[in-house]
């Protein structure tokens, strides 16, 4: 798989999460306070997920419909390490929002933000296992299996 469709595939993923979070979301918010705490941050961040992976896609076209050489192995290489990088940068963001949210959980008294700490620690758990996955499978080299040297 090349990095244009990587970067497509990895779009769509990250927008089936969003929605799948607004769903589950949403039935939290059916069970009392703290589970609408828990909600509402679920249906947050499917917000921002589903924002980030349309823009995000919306970028990539744009990157290649511009760039003359975007289907060379040179062009390759360059965006499969800028989005590994980039997954690797939100990953060590993804461990600071669980720290935020573990955080947030231990100091609140009101069952409703203890609800908003463990949404954010769910949320940015399940955002670190997408983004260290979809780093590790990014592909530099336009051919399957990698480098043919």
């Amino acid at each position: 798989m090349n990095i244009w469709n990587y970067q497509k595939l990895l779009s769509q993923r990250l927008l089936q999460w969003a929605g799948i979070s607004t769903a589950l979301g949403l039935v939290m918010s059916l069970f009392g306070v703290f589970w609408r705490g828990v909600g509402s941050q679920f249906v947050g961040w499917a917000l921002i997920n589903a924002a980030i992976a349309v823009g995000g896609d919306f970028a990539a076209q744009q990157r290649r419909a511009t760039h003359a050489d975007s289907d060379t192995p040179k062009s390759y290489l360059r965006e499969g390490n800028n989005l590994r990088r980039l997954l690797w940068i939100n990953a060590g963001l993804d461990i600071l929002y669980m720290i935020g949210g573990w955080w947030t959980t231990l100091r609140a008294r009101k069952p409703w933000l203890r609800g908003v700490g463990l949404g954010v620690i769910l949320q940015g758990l399940a955002l670190f296992i997408f983004d260290l996955f979809h780093a590790s499978q990014t592909p530099t080299w336009p051919w399957e299996g990698g480098d043919p040297r």
